[in-house]
């Protein structure tokens, strides 16, 4: 599994030959299996740790780090970055959820498959014009430059726990808040101001909440 830190969030990507399933900020896990985690940073020196499953590891730019880890109980765990990266640094949480493998293994074909929503072209639009050009959604667009990679794969955004790398919850409501202001929800993140009209805020989590995935 390769997990990329970002300011201030956690980019994770399953990888098995040539097949690579990418999602973000919960990191779903096997039990009773050795996991190799390959660490690295595209901007500055994060640090992932996770008390009650390992030690702490730096994330460097530029360098690959490996961390071997194994969960032998099912349950939810709760990381973080342990290395000052700037305004928002307490705010890059990381949960972890360990599964038998058999449930692991439906999460992650699951999580592999493209997203399957009915949305209008009104919606596709507004989409395309806000939130492509940082982020995915796999098997809506037929033209790469709506697939970005800057930000988070949203392709099964609906079916995570939280938003903003598990500081709120993935309600309607908060994901709006997220989107109209991520300065004042997390300062200092990447994400910019994208100037939605209350229609054009309606478009995108109508289409948004469809992304479950399950």
């Amino acid at each position: 599994v390769e997990l990329t830190g970002h300011q201030f969030w956690w980019d994770i990507v399953y990888v098995d030959g040539d097949e690579r399933v990418r999602t973000a900020n919960e990191l779903h896990l096997p039990t009773d299996m050795p996991i190799d985690l390959h660490l690295t940073s595209i901007d500055v020196i994060h640090s992932v740790w996770i008390p009650e499953i390992h030690g702490k590891m730096d994330l460097i730019p530029g360098q690959t780090n490996t961390l071997e880890i194994q969960v032998d109980e099912p349950g939810i765990y709760q990381g973080r970055c342990a290395e000052f990266c700037g305004l928002s640094h307490a705010l890059m949480q990381l949960t972890v959820i360990a599964h038998p493998p058999d449930e692991f293994d439906s999460w992650l074909e699951a999580e592999a498959a493209p997203a399957d929503i009915d949305v209008d072209t009104g919606q596709l639009q507004t989409y395309a014009n806000s939130c492509g050009p940082c982020h995915t959604i796999r098997g809506v667009f037929d033209d790469p430059i709506y697939e970005g990679d800057f930000g988070p794969d949203l392709t099964h955004l609906a079916s995570r726990r939280q938003i903003g790398a598990n500081i709120l919850p993935n309600t309607r409501e908060a994901l709006g808040r997220w989107i109209i202001d991520p300065q004042g929800v997390k300062p200092g993140n990447r994400m910019p101001d994208v100037n939605l009209d209350a229609g054009a805020l309606t478009d995108i989590l109508d289409l948004l909440s469809q992304l479950d995935g399950q």
